[in-house]
């Protein structure tokens, strides 16, 4: 054996990945309130004129990273075909598993924050709460559009910590400023900050069918997630061998007619049934 070539061959697969790039500065994209008052405008969107709000679904848990939805795009997402099968079957474990597994919907909107001008329009993300607050506002008659770059309102957001809340999170709220004023008294400032937004769209990694497929089977299925050369001993029912923890998120099948092996079975969910399978258009998987 060539030892040299060997030990650059270790030192390779041991050495950490570097980066392609400088790190991305997420505080240049995103505006996350700190504990007390802010005083901001929410920004007409520069890609959709009928609201300011973009609405989408991630999830969280399934791996390491948050996961944009494929429904986000008008695309087939296997998460949540999956769990509107486990819905089908009626039972209280596949409801529960179901739950899990629904995605999260989170807001967006484009802000200028008082006082941090200089760093142009940002994305305030938030949750129901804070969105029907907004909603709200803007529905109020004595209040209508306060986005409206000429008469339009700057928002209080009044924020508490956990020792308000109770719970390991920030709160907020928000009220609409009593004085209508111009987004900016300087045009050319307004118009970049009408043309130069950050697109929530644009900012998170799509995965493909087969990744988000891919990344489920996993979570459903820990066990099985082993790497090459692993020694598993595969207990003859279910987790009956006690000295592996059960992985929480188990999801049994029925496997009396035929014998599958997990991935078969996780596989077999995903197809058509026969009457639809010539149609190629057809978008529904089960």
């Amino acid at each position: 054996m060539d030892l040299s070539l060997l030990k650059k061959k270790l030192d390779t697969l041991q050495s950490k990945p570097q980066s392609g790039g400088q790190k991305t500065d997420y505080t240049t994209i995103f505006w996350s309130p700190k504990v007390g008052k802010h005083q901001i405008r929410i920004v007409p969107s520069a890609f959709d004129p009928k609201t300011p709000f973009a609405e989408l679904k991630f999830y969280y848990g399934i791996t390491n990273k948050v996961m944009i939805s494929p429904s986000n795009f008008g695309e087939k997402d296997p998460i949540a075909l999956f769990a509107a099968k486990l819905r089908e079957e009626y039972n209280k474990e596949n409801y529960v598993l179901a739950k899990k597994l629904d995605a999260k919907v989170r807001i967006f909107a484009p802000v200028v924050v008082r006082g941090e001008e200089d760093k142009g329009v940002r994305l305030w993300q938030f949750g129901k709460q804070v969105y029907e607050e907004l909603i709200a506002l803007a529905i109020d008659d004595e209040i209508g559009d306060y986005t409206d770059i000429v008469s339009g309102r700057d928002l209080t957001v009044d924020t508490v910590g956990p020792e308000s809340t109770g719970t390991p999170y920030n709160k907020s709220s928000v009220r609409v400023r009593l004085k209508s004023t111009p987004l900016s008294d300087n045009k050319t400032e307004a118009q970049s900050w009408l043309d130069t937004q950050p697109n929530p769209t644009e900012l998170f990694k799509r995965y493909t069918f087969d990744e988000m497929k891919s990344a489920l089977e996993k979570w459903l299925a820990p066990e099985d997630a082993a790497e090459e050369g692993d020694i598993i001993s595969e207990p003859a029912s279910d987790f009956e061998d006690t000295t592996q923890p059960a992985p929480a998120s188990n999801f049994s099948m029925d496997t009396s007619k035929v014998k599958q092996t997990k991935t078969d079975q996780f596989d077999s969910l995903f197809d058509e049934p026969k009457s639809v399978v010539e149609d190629e258009d057809d978008d529904l998987p089960f």
